[in-house]
This record gives C-alpha cells, structure tokens and sequence, in this order.
C-alpha cells in the first residue's frame, strides 16, 4: 500500500510544476520518497550536491564536472531526457543571476521536456522570479503509531546489545514519552528515545520531562514560545469553582481519545478579569492538572520591524505549538498583542488578528488554547464571537470565602500553618484585594517580621492589608465598567 507522503507527491509531479520545494532536515527520507515515486513512475532520479555534482540515484551513471550548481543547471537544461532532479541544499546558490536564469529557462520548457526540479534543504528561500513557479511538499509527520514503531525497534536494538535483557520504565511514561514525540521528525524522535533508553536502561517521567524541553528546542530557537516548567495544580488556585469544575468535565476528553468518546476536542477558553486575579495562574493549573507542557506565546518577541515577518513569526509559533501537541498554548494579556490601532502600525495587527482566527478556525491538533486579558476595550469583536473560544471566564476580584482559602494557600506555600492565623479577620479585612495583592501582603508582611525579629503574625498581615491600597479602590472606575460588561457577556469562574 502506498503511503501519504507517495501519493502527495505523486500528485504533486502529475500537475506538472516544473520546482517542487521540498523543506526539511530529512535529507535522507526525501531523496528515499523521491526513489520511490521515480521507481513507481519508471522516471529517472538524479541527485545534485555542490560536493558530488549531479549523479543518477536509482542508477549507476554520473555526470563528471558539474559541482557548481550553475554547471549543474546548465547541464540539465541541455539534456534531452525528462526526470527528476533532487538538488541538495541549493539555496547560497540560487541568488547567482545566471543560476536563476537557467531555472527559469528549464521550467519554461518543461512542456516540452519533463525536467523537474527537487529543491532539498532545511530552509530553502526562492527569489521571486522562481516562487512563482514552484510547489512547496512538506514530509508528513509521524503518527503515535509510527513513534511506536520506532520504539520498538530501539527496544528491540537495546535487548540485542544488552544479552536480552528489557529495559524497565514506567509504562504510564513510555505512553506519555511516544504521545510527545508526535510532531517531530522521524530522525529527531528516534534519537530522543535511543538517549532515553541508553540514559540509564529504563523510561520515566524524567525522560519526558527532557524530551519536552529538547523537543521544543528542536523546533523553535527564536524565543517566541516559551516552555513554561513553573506550572501549578487545582489546589494552588483559590476559588474559580465553576472554572475549575469546567474544565474537570473535559479532561478526558482533551488528554484521552474524544474521538472514541464521541465528542469534540475542547478548544480553548478566554480568561478575562481584574489584573491579579489568577487568570495566569490557572493558565499553569490547567497545564500541571492535565499533565500537559505549557507554552506561553511572547508578544514581545513576535513583533518584527520588517514587512511581514511579525505574521512570520505568529505561524511558526502556532506551527510549533502543533507540532508540541498535546498541549496547552498560553497567550498572556491577548489585547496586547492585538490592540486594533487601525493602520497605525502598517496593518500589522489587522494581519495578526487575521492569522490568529484562521488558525483558531482551522486548527486540527490537540492545542488547548487558555487566552488571558486584563482590558476589554483592547480586544477585536471579532475574537469574541461565539465559536471562538468554548467559553469566555469572568475571573472577578475573590469573595471573602475565596479569600479565606487564598490566605491559606500562600501562608501554607511560605511554611506558615494556616491554623495559627486569624483568617476570618484577614479575608474580612482585605475586601477588594485580588489574589496577587493578598500574595503581597504576606511576602511584605513576612519581611516585617523579620526586621524587626519576630514570627509572623495576624497583626503584622493585618497592618500590611490597612497600608495597602488594592487597585479596585486605585482604579475603580475601570473595575466597575469591567464587571459590567462581563455580567452579561461570560461566565463567572467562581
């Protein structure tokens, strides 16, 4: 049976595009596509590297001094048989005029002579006289199923080498390390699953622990998505019941098989409220609770000064976060990365918006995507609308129970025992405080006390709350207009 990557590519050389651009690190599994489809095709393969010049791959004849891709090109332009022609790494080169030329002037007379071009590399930019006339082919990804075929063989090579003995592990990890390595490429994968049988004989959570962080080196190195390893669970969240209780009901859903279940795979949420009020924190608690890596999408580093690069840089990351998945994408303060300014800034967040919802709209993969915002007025109608997200959370300043357990959670985290505090008192006394600012009473407080020697106290919280101006006193007109226009458009997460 003929795979996916042979019939696309087949299909791809029967609409007669005279440049095929084949973008991979896979060198060795496009040419091996190639051979195949020229063998089913009965066409003649040739491979050119600036180190061999052009030989023929699924033959025994050669062409001698055509090392320079300019020779080479001319080469095949002169030649009368059709076939394909793999060039390896030929991007320094294609910015020469005359190699350009000559790519040219054999795509024009591939009509008459079917002489196509298989340009090979990782990274392949074509000058526009060339674009145009081009196919891109992307190498499909590996499935689990194809993970663990790869799996097998390594374990199969490491009992060999190791007088049959099997390798021990966690067989809870081993699943979880072969769900992670979907998404990259086969050599890549491979190589990750060989360190971490030959680590030390055997598969645990430390080993998914690093193929996640060599995984997203892998596939992104520009810093825009970041890895997050400070995650969270539930217990570490005050309040949010309704969030929380939410989100419980598609676990399974999202981490298991919804297809099998019968149900659709959770998309993702929009966290809106107060700033301070957890919503970054629950972004991490989603992650840790599901056992899902976290990444967070930088603003900051997705824009670019050049024309076009910023909406660049957006696919890549959402690429990246495919190819991560499962897992859970975090876009911290949302409006800020797409604040409507018209075409102040060239149209560039017109653009970015565009690219986002139609990766929203399209998006196949397990990527739950937990959107964070402080500002209402900074986000386009068009992000809001139904369909969008599964659901839009007002995360609003804690009531005085919430705040009891907010209190408890931050004095337990600093190795203080809850019990000995007065904690009616201090979530009565911190009434308008956010999650962050009740944190901040007791970080502050905690130095109080030890400048002036003593063990922290109800009273030296307390003094710290009566200093303390929260921002929904600082900035309550915002506050108030903001729960206004959540009461009637979201859901309460508590």
């Amino acid at each position: 049976m003929r795979d996916a990557d042979e019939l696309a590519f087949s299909a791809l050389l029967g609409s007669r595009f005279p440049v095929i651009v084949v973008e991979t690190p896979e060198e060795a599994r496009a040419l091996d596509l190639a051979e195949r489809v020229a063998n089913l095709q009965e066409t003649a393969l040739y491979g050119w590297s600036v180190t061999a010049g052009i030989r023929r791959v699924n033959g025994r004849d050669a062409a001698a001094g055509t090392g320079p891709l300019a020779d080479a090109l001319r080469h095949i332009l002169t030649t009368p048989a059709a076939g394909l022609y793999a060039l390896l790494d030929p991007y320094p080169f294609l910015e020469d005029p005359v190699c350009q030329r000559y790519v040219r002037e054999i795509a024009m007379g591939h009509t008459r002579c079917a002489r196509t071009l298989v340009l090979v590399g990782a990274r392949i930019t074509l000058p526009p006289e060339i674009q145009r006339m081009s196919a891109s082919f992307s190498l499909a990804l590996p499935t689990a199923a194809d993970i663990r075929r790869i799996f097998k063989e390594e374990i199969e090579l490491w009992v060999a080498q190791h007088d049959g003995r099997k390798p021990a592990g966690d067989a809870e990890a081993a699943e979880s390390l072969v769900q992670h390595l979907v998404g990259m490429y086969q050599d890549d994968a491979r190589r990750l699953l060989r360190q971490a049988l030959r680590s030390d004989g055997s598969i645990t959570w430390d080993d998914v622990a690093v193929a996640l962080r060599q995984k997203h080196h892998a596939l992104e190195g520009g810093g825009v998505l970041q890895l997050q390893t400070d995650m969270e669970k539930f217990a570490a969240v005050g309040g949010q019941a309704r969030l929380k209780r939410w989100l419980d009901r598609r676990r399974e859903a999202f981490v298991g098989d919804a297809q099998a279940l019968g149900l659709d795979v959770p998309r993702g949420i929009l966290l809106l409220g107060v700033q301070g009020g957890g919503k970054s924190l629950a972004a991490k608690a989603i992650a840790g609770s599901w056992g899902l890596p976290l990444l967070r999408l930088d603003f900051g580093a997705l824009y670019n000064k050049y024309h076009g690069e910023t909406e660049r840089n957006l696919r890549a990351a959402l690429e990246t976060a495919g190819a991560m998945a499962p897992c859970v994408l975090w876009m911290d303060e949302i409006e800020k990365g797409l604040a409507s300014g018209g075409d102040g800034d060239g149209g560039v967040s017109r653009r970015v918006l565009a690219t986002l919802l139609t990766w929203m709209s399209e998006r196949r993969g397990r990527v739950f995507m937990v959107a964070t915002a402080n500002d209402i007025s900074g986000l386009p109608p068009e992000l809001l609308r139904k369909g969008r997200f599964d659901e839009i959370f007002f995360v609003d300043l804690p009531g005085e129970a919430v705040r009891r357990e907010i209190f408890a959670i931050h004095l337990a985290k600093r190795r203080r025992d809850p019990a000995r505090f007065d904690l009616e008192a201090l979530a009565a006394a911190a009434g308008g405080f956010s999650g962050a600012e009740i944190e901040q009473a007791i970080v502050a407080s905690l130095y109080e006390a030890h400048a002036v020697r003593q063990e922290l106290s109800t009273a030296l919280v307390l003094a710290e709350i009566r200093g303390t101006k929260p921002l929904s006193v600082v900035r309550a007109e915002e506050v108030l207009a903001l729960r206004a226009w959540a009461a009637e458009r979201t859901v309460l997460a508590d």
